[in-house]
């Protein structure tokens, strides 16, 4: 498993996550 094979990681899912949060 490549970590750019859906250009996403869990720690930057857990970012994004977290943005719309607080948003």
């Amino acid at each position: 498993m490549s970590r750019k094979c859906r250009g996403f990681t869990l720690i930057e899912l857990l970012v994004v996550i977290a943005i719309i949060a607080i948003l």
